[in-house]
């Protein structure tokens, strides 16, 4: 149960972003182009990233809608989504996005975590400066993000067929678009 009046029939963040949508519309743009935008990683891979954050962070609504939004940008590879939670380091996925889930997650821990090292380790596989911004950027906000729905004890439930659905949505129509359906229309055209 939430710990404020948030509103009803919305799960997760979309419930705290119908709550204060002053505050919805700048988190929706910048998970936008951190997750959407051109970039050199693929929108499916940066969901990876995000996905595998939340699941550090055990926020189930954002590992799980995340995840599926992921699964939507590969081909619907839900098994996929699911070892790179559980092990990355065994998934199916390319050695410069290990590198770069490596620091993911150590920022996930702390922004002191990531060393020189594993910087120059994800360059050594490719990783441009942006990738790597990007990376570490999403994760603290992944980070802010979680604890954002974690901290307002936000509803979220375990149908993994509600979760399916919404990241075909999301991953068709994008954050900003699809924030148009609980957000007051003068919110979401600002």
């Amino acid at each position: 149960m939430p710990h404020i009046a948030l509103p009803e029939g919305l799960h997760g963040i979309r419930s705290a972003f119908a709550f204060r949508p002053e505050t919805a519309k700048p988190l929706n743009e910048i998970v936008e182009v951190l997750l959407r935008g051109p970039h050199t990683l693929t929108p499916g891979e940066r969901e990876l990233i995000a996905t595998y954050v939340s699941c550090l962070n055990d926020c189930h609504y954002c590992h799980s809608v995340h995840g599926a939004i992921a699964a939507a940008h590969l081909g619907g590879d839900e098994d996929l989504v699911r070892r790179v939670k559980a092990d990355f380091r065994h998934a199916d996925i390319s050695d410069k996005l290990k590198a770069l889930l490596v620091i993911a997650g150590k920022v996930q821990r702390s922004g002191k975590s990531v060393t020189a090292a594993d910087v120059e380790h994800a360059r050594g596989l490719g990783a441009s400066d942006i990738e790597i911004h990007d990376t570490i950027l999403i994760s603290a906000a992944f980070c802010m993000y979680n604890r954002y729905v974690d901290g307002l004890g936000t509803t979220q439930p375990r149908d993994e067929a509600m979760y399916r659905e919404r990241g075909r949505m999301v991953a068709g129509e994008g954050y900003v678009a699809v924030s148009k359906t609980y957000l007051p229309a003068e919110t979401a055209a600002r």
